[in-house]
Order: C-alpha cells, then sequence, then structure tokens
C-alpha cells in the first residue's frame, strides 16, 4: 500500500504533448562524467529551452553504475552486449506547426551537441508517449534521483514487428496497474533509418547496430529497490512475462541518476530560464523572489509557444 505521498495518479497531464522523441546521449570521449553532466543541464538545457516550438523538454541522466537487479533474466532474453548510454532526452511539441518551427531554429542546438556528446539517435515518437501511470506529484522535476527509477530498452524481434509492439504495451499496460509501480511512461517509438540520421548535429555520431534500430524504451520508478525486487518474485509479474523472448531480442535495463525538466506545456521552468543546478539553488533556499515574473523576464523568460 503506498502512503499518502504517491496515492494519486497524475498521468493525464502528460496528454497535451502529441509528438514526442526520445534521444539517447553518449557523452564524449575523453569528457568526465562531472563535467559532461554539468555542461549538459546548465549550458546545453537553458539553450533548447529557449527555441521557439518546444512543448516538452526533459533530460533523463543515466548511470553507467547500478545493481545488478534492474530487470531480472526472463527467458534467456539478456540485455544488448556493450550498449551503454549517458542520458535519455524527450523532446515534444503541442502540435505538428510547432514541431516545425523548432526543426526550423534547431541548427543553435544541434552545432552544440559536439561539445559534449559523441553519439545521439533520435527515435521519433510521432503519436506522443504514454504514461500510463505517474503517482509522483512534481509535474517539473528537476533533481537527483532518490526513488528507484530506471529506463528499460526493449529490443524487438523483427520478423513480426506488430506483433512485437503490442506485446509490450500489453506487458506495460499489465505492469502499471500493480500497486508498486509508482510510475510507467511508454515510449513507442518508430523505427530508426541509419539512411536519415538524426538528429542532424556534425560531429556527432548517429549510426547504430541492427538491434537498435527497433527500440521501444520505458521509464519506470518504483519507491526502493526493496519494492522492485519483491515485484519481479511476484507471481503476478512472472505470470505476464511468460512468452516475452518471443518479441524481444534483448531488454537492456538503465539506472537513471536524475531528472531535469526544463519546459513543460510549452513553457520555461526555472531549470529552463536559469540553469538546473540554478534552479535547485533557489529551491533550496526558497527564493521564490527570483520566480517573479519581472526578475525572470531578465533571463528571457517567455512561452515558447
Amino acid at each position: 500500500m503506498h502512503t499518502s505521498e504517491f496515492s494519486g495518479n497524475y498521468g493525464a497531464r502528460d496528454e497535451n504533448i502529441v509528438i514526442n522523441s526520445y534521444t539517447t546521449v553518449l557523452r564524449r570521449n575523453g569528457v568526465p562524467n562531472d563535467l559532461f553532466a554539468t555542461y549538459w543541464r546548465d549550458v546545453h538545457g537553458p539553450l533548447c529551452a529557449r527555441l521557439e516550438g518546444l512543448g516538452w523538454y526533459v533530460q533523463h541522466h543515466l548511470t553507467r553504475e547500478k545493481d545488478g537487479h534492474l530487470w531480472p533474466l526472463i527467458e534467456g532474453v539478456t540485455p544488448l552486449p556493450g550498449y551503454v548510454l549517458d542520458g535519455g532526452v524527450e523532446i515534444g511539441f503541442l502540435s505538428a506547426e510547432s514541431q516545425q518551427q523548432f526543426k526550423d531554429a534547431s541548427a543553435l542546438l544541434f552545432s552544440d551537441e559536439q561539445n559534449m556528446f559523441e553519439q545521439t539517435i533520435a527515435y521519433d515518437v510521432p503519436d506522443g508517449s504514454s504514461t500510463l501511470v505517474d503517482r509522483l506529484p512534481d509535474p517539473i522535476p528537476n533533481e537527483t534521483a532518490t526513488l528507484d527509477k530506471m529506463h528499460l530498452h526493449f529490443h524487438l524481434a523483427s520478423d513480426d514487428l506488430p506483433a512485437a509492439r503490442k506485446a509490450i504495451e500489453k506487458l506495460a499496460s499489465e505492469m502499471a496497474a500493480a500497486d508498486a509501480v509508482l510510475k510507467l511512461r511508454l515510449h513507442l517509438a518508430q523505427p530508426y533509418d541509419n539512411a536519415q540520421p538524426a538528429p542532424p548535429a556534425p560531429d556527432v555520431d548517429h549510426k547504430v547496430e541492427e538491434s537498435r534500430l527497433n527500440i521501444i524504451m520505458m521509464e519506470l520508478v518504483f519507491e526502493s529497490a526493496w519494492a522492485r525486487r519483491t515485484y519481479y518474485a511476484s507471481e503476478h509479474f512472472k505470470a505476464i512475462t511468460q512468452g516475452i523472448s518471443e518479441h524481444v531480442r534483448y531488454i537492456t535495463p538503465f539506472g537513471v541518476s536524475g531528472v531535469y525538466t526544463y519546459v513543460r506545456d510549452a513553457v520555461m521552468t526555472t531549470a529552463g530560464i536559469r540553469g538546473s543546478r540554478q534552479a535547485e539553488l533557489i529551491r533550496q533556499l526558497g527564493a521564490i523572489n527570483q520566480t517573479r515574473p519581472e526578475i525572470e523576464s531578465l533571463f528571457g523568460a517567455a512561452s515558447t509557444s
């Protein structure tokens, strides 16, 4: 049973984002992780947040140091060997028109990627992502992860992609109904095409191996590692994952070290206006004066719609 802190379901608030994308990121070779993460949060993030048309922008920082039980071994399905990431990014839009506005302005953003990214792969989610359950009250998290958060990448079997996609959709729906799951957000990404590399960032790798062309991503949150492993050991979980090897070749889990929100519903957050770490300081000190419109306007705050 959840505490009162996690008793609601706020999933409907994400429905405004009708077009989404999920971009995997790998930090540039030789760039230390702390420098990479800080630049991404406080330099690249506010730049992206200011681009016209943007409706939704969230950085999910992934950690290479994770426990060995983020996802169990089921029917011999293992993680994809050598698949390492440092982040996943959601960039979404309220309409096709606003998406085009963003594309027209995005050269400023993509020219910056070479400073900290070795590889970025943008997967389109043209029908928007689905938040099946979200019991976390904060709509604009800007914080180091304290709950048990992860991203799962389901590498689909290519012999029957429609069936594989439906199987993962069904699994997600059944998992979201479990009391232990605090959040489940599903990204039914379109197949990636190496012949049309995306995003169009110069001097950054945008090609992937075959096993990464057809992926569905799942954001999954538990209250703790104990809650997670208890759920995985349940008869319910064992039953709903039977036959999964027919539909996926690999399942790769990534631990989440932090989630930082820069734009929601086409409005910049404090992290978008000032930078993520600066927004943390403002909140920690209760400096509500820093969020007054006349102050935020000094930093270029305005609707990005």
